[in-house]
């Protein structure tokens, strides 16, 4: 079993890491093993390009930007993260990732201080950027977002955005607002992307998501009135769907997947 550990300490005897080497959306892999980089473990401690993520299976994950990947020798192929998600990545290997592809959007999108606006620099031992001039520390964004599976009997409510592939639909979501519970957010979001309302609430998992920054907490919740009608802004289609003719819906892995299938197995 895949064990991940993101509180750990950099060891300093290791002798290998994986590093995770990423260029936009992309991870870069070894094309012909499918799987991340692994190197001298030496080569990435203390490199000003190189930044510790946390251990995997005991081993050390370090992250940099393609353009700043002074080990490559060619040999890496950009694979979008969502392919590998459809590919398989279990769900410890998916979180490093997802650690990965937002810590350096977090890098990226703070290099100065959102207090005084002078230069930020990387804080020597926690996951912060500091600002000399005034002393302010910028911890990574996270977004908190609610994920919903609204059920009817042997039917589930799914939504069609025009962000998905062609036939896809997948649970209703959307951020949390200032001053919101996940409750009732979620109540709002689906209320007003579909015009039904829910009860029932039941909260089963969560899920850190890189597109940026979210964190994704889902719930399964009850039908409770009204009749279709959607927004046409975040969501184009919506229906009831019977669990036994689902349209195709999101790959194993991602948190709606999860809601899904776990709804599913109910009637099994």
């Amino acid at each position: 079993m895949t064990m991940i550990d993101l509180s750990s300490p950099e060891p300093k005897d290791a002798e290998h890491a994986r590093c995770y080497v990423i260029h936009e959306q992309n991870i870069l892999i070894a094309a012909d093993q499918w799987q991340l980089p692994v190197m001298p473990a030496y080569m990435l401690r203390q490199h000003p390009h190189y930044f510790y993520l946390g251990l995997l299976n005991g081993e050390p994950c370090y992250v940099c930007e393609l353009v700043n990947h002074e080990l490559d020798d060619g040999s890496l192929q950009p694979v979008p993260l969502r392919q590998l998600i459809s590919g398989g990545l279990d769900e410890p290997g998916f979180s490093m990732v997802s650690r990965a592809l937002q810590f350096l959007s977090w890098q990226k999108n703070h290099r100065y201080c959102s207090r005084c606006g002078s230069l930020t620099e990387a804080h020597h031992r926690d996951l912060a950027m500091t600002c000399q001039a005034c002393g302010y520390f910028q911890y990574p964004r996270i977004t908190p977002c609610i994920i919903t599976l609204v059920t009817r009997g042997e039917h589930a409510l799914l939504g069609r955005s025009t962000r998905f592939p062609e036939g896809m639909y997948s649970c209703l979501a959307g951020f949390m607002e200032a001053g919101e519970s996940a409750e009732q957010a979620l109540a709002r979001e689906v209320r007003e992307e579909s015009g039904i309302e829910v009860t029932n609430l039941e909260y089963l998992t969560s899920q850190s998501w890189p597109f940026p920054h979210s964190l994704m907490l889902g719930f399964h919740a009850d039908y409770a009135g009204g009749e279709i009608c959607i927004d046409d802004d975040e969501i184009v289609a919506a229906d009831w769907f019977h669990y036994r003719s689902l349209p195709m819906i999101p790959p194993p892995g991602s948190i709606a997947r999860t809601l899904i299938d776990h709804w599913v197995a109910r009637f099994q």
